[in-house]
């Protein structure tokens, strides 16, 4: 395994001067943008052919809850077979289920036809935040600079998330209310497979071959993952009420245009939160920097739906974004201290899925309350969703608590024999 040993203060200078990193950095960060483009574009494609956000909201959750059902499989084929076995067919299946879908919603076909569409679509999503952060994990071993780069890796999702929405709000209001999904299917075909390519990079397999009879144990097994994945779930809650919420708004005041612009502002404040994160040298333990960074995540989202002009809702939604990346980029790094190596991408992927899960009860709950009550409704379900996880991760936060050091474990995730866990 390869190994970066640092006497320096762990900074991104240093994280970026790492031996072979940009070669999977910059085809990493295309093969990942069009996910930020995905739902909103789903969003707004089928609202416009239907006239509703319930409709909308219910297909962009099943692409959702489709990912998050297969993305800890996609992470465990990777783990076992290669990244690159598991992203060549996973993307070419992504690119042909993303344009059936937009042909059907331009067809104006039932909503079941969207469904059956949309369930390929969020399952062939191709994993490649995870699975940078699993070259990371290759790249760096025990290095310090592993806490830099799960901020880095967050800060680069996060940018994403800027650019996905302005560039899909723009495709689907300026050019058609098409060209988002298109663009999105095209940018992860052409992204992804250069990411493949890339074979130098990625973590070895077969390591476990001559005990390819024992069952690799999940990473789900793991309890401090099962509380992870719960406040993750959280997190997804209000990236998905904020889409459907940003988007109902400023349709109702007569400025779609500034959807893009004001997810985006709640995007940047992420992103900004994240880049700090990552320079901090923490003496703080993650456990507790996760529950107190959660709280104040749970705080400024229950005051969203109090917003009523573009000025306020773009300050909140700033906060809002700042208190994410904390919790994101500790929760990631804690799965170093949970989960062995050999099973950290399927762990990354059981938080990313849960990520997208939550996002997906986000929008269809979010669009159902727009359907149904008031324009602004739908920033409810950011409020309840952290708070909910917030008990969660309280009431369970010590099973956050690292692998006990030095000492032989029998049956470690990932792992066929006894091992001494470093």
């Amino acid at each position: 395994m390869e190994s970066t040993v640092t006497t320096e203060r762990p900074g991104y200078g240093q994280l970026l001067r790492t031996r072979g990193a940009w070669t999977f950095l910059l085809p990493g960060f295309a093969a990942r943008q069009p996910f930020a483009m995905l739902t909103i574009s789903i969003v707004l494609l089928v609202q416009h052919t239907t006239g509703s956000y319930g409709a909308a909201g219910a297909a962009a959750a099943a692409t959702g809850v489709s990912m998050a059902l297969f993305a800890p499989y996609s992470g465990r084929l990777a783990d076992r077979y290669g990244q690159r076995a598991v992203l060549v067919p996973g993307v070419l299946v992504h690119a042909l289920s993303g344009l059936a879908l937009t042909a059907l919603a331009l067809a104006h076909a039932p909503l079941w036809a969207l469904f059956a569409a949309a369930v390929p679509t969020g399952a062939s999503v191709p994993q490649v935040g995870p699975m940078v952060r699993a070259r990371w994990g290759v790249k760096l071993a025990d290095s310090p600079l592993m806490t830099t780069a799960a901020a880095f890796e967050s800060v680069t999702d996060e940018l994403t998330f800027v650019v996905g929405p302005l560039l899909a709000t723009a495709l689907c209001t300026a050019l058609d209310p098409a060209a988002g999904l298109v663009t999105e299917a095209t940018l992860t075909l052409v992204g992804g497979l250069l990411f493949a390519a890339q074979k130098n990079t990625q973590p070895a397999v077969g390591a476990d071959a001559g005990h390819a009879r024992v069952k690799r144990a999940s990473a789900l097994r793991v309890p401090g993952v099962r509380v992870l994945v719960v406040t993750f779930l959280g997190i997804g809650s209000v990236f998905g009420g904020m889409q459907v919420g940003l988007a109902a708004f400023t349709e109702s005041i007569g400025e779609p245009g500034l959807n893009g612009v004001l997810y985006g502002t709640f995007a940047a404040g992420n992103m900004l939160s994240g880049l700090v994160c990552g320079a901090v040298a923490w003496k703080t333990a993650p456990q507790r920097r996760l529950v107190l960074g959660y709280a104040a995540l749970a705080l400024t989202a229950s005051a969203l739906w109090t917003a009523h002009s573009v000025l306020l809702l773009a300050g909140l939604g700033l906060l809002v974004g700042m208190c994410i990346a904390p919790s994101l980029i500790t929760g990631y790094t804690l799965v170093e201290d949970l989960v062995p190596a050999g099973a950290r991408t399927e762990a990354f992927t059981w938080l990313t899925g849960a990520v997208a899960l939550g996002q997906a009860a986000a929008v269809t709950v979010a669009g159902q309350l727009e359907d149904r009550l008031w324009d602004g409704a739908g920033f409810l379900v950011p409020a309840a969703g952290t708070l909910l996880a917030l008990a969660t991760l309280v009431a369970l936060r010590s099973l956050l608590a690292g692998r006990p050091q030095n000492r032989t474990v029998a049956r470690g995730v990932g792992h066929r024999l006894p091992v001494t866990v470093d």
